[in-house]
């Protein structure tokens, strides 16, 4: 089984590359920046006996995505997808206080990266393609829900178009052996907040959440990986919430 993480160097991303390891995946950890902490991901990858690929590529590029896939099936036939790649574009404000260049970067790659990936991926699963089936599992938010008022509409809003777009192509691909499904995060301690300028932001918001604490990358990982396993077999344009309550 090989599995593509999109964003798949750090926090969520890097947690799900990890879990899929040990649950017999052999994996490609997507990365657009600096290549250190993929390559310390695919050690970890390679710590439990299977094989591991870090490669670059920005996910809002065509070319890169396809070249992204074929690296890939260095390892084998591609058989899962994570689109877990994503950006909040800028430090927190108000929608009339940003920029259109900071909103049309956090589309390309929120919202036509993920397209782009689907596409390829149904393109090499798909039976009527000639593919043996596949699973593919979308990074949503709970922001695309709450709309994140005051912080990251744009965010928020790039959110809810995958959540649309996961429950269309389930539609599309599911009579092709290919299951679509979604996770949305809520609050999860990753660097995220810390590189928007808002390292306390898990403690401002955790008296809201029912659980009474913010999230692990670990426990989305659980949740990414049930939906990529047989065990969720009968499951596809399902949206799961992992928020704690929120």
């Amino acid at each position: 089984m090989t599995l593509i993480v999109t964003g798949g160097s750090r926090g969520i991303g890097a947690a799900i590359c990890t879990l899929a390891a040990s649950r017999g995946y052999d994996v490609v950890v997507n990365y657009s920046g600096d290549p250190a902490p993929a390559r310390e991901v695919a050690d970890r990858v390679r710590a439990h006996g299977r094989q591991a690929l870090a490669f670059r590529a920005d996910v809002s590029v065509e070319d890169d995505v396809r070249a992204l896939f074929d690296a890939a099936a260095s390892l084998g036939p591609v058989t899962a997808l994570v689109n877990n790649a994503a950006i909040v574009g800028n430090t927190p404000g108000r929608l009339d206080e940003y920029e259109v260049d900071v909103v049309r970067r956090t589309l390309d790659v929120n919202v036509t990266g993920v397209f782009l990936c689907c596409r390829e991926a149904v393109r090499r699963m798909s039976t009527r393609h000639g593919g043996d089936g596949g699973a593919i599992v979308n990074i949503s938010s709970t922001a695309a829900r709450t709309g994140s008022a005051g912080e990251w509409v744009h965010y928020a809003a790039s959110k809810a178009a995958v959540d649309t777009l996961t429950f269309g192509l389930a539609q599309e691909v599911g009579g092709e052996g290919v299951r679509v499904n979604a996770v949305r995060p809520g609050m999860v301690h990753t660097g995220l907040h810390a590189a928007a300028g808002l390292p306390d932001r898990m403690a401002k918001y955790a008296p809201q959440i029912p659980l009474g604490r913010a999230g692990q990358p670990e426990e989305i990982a659980e949740a990414v990986l049930f939906l990529l396993s047989a065990a969720s077999s009968f499951t596809t344009g399902a949206i799961l919430e992992v928020g704690g309550g929120r």
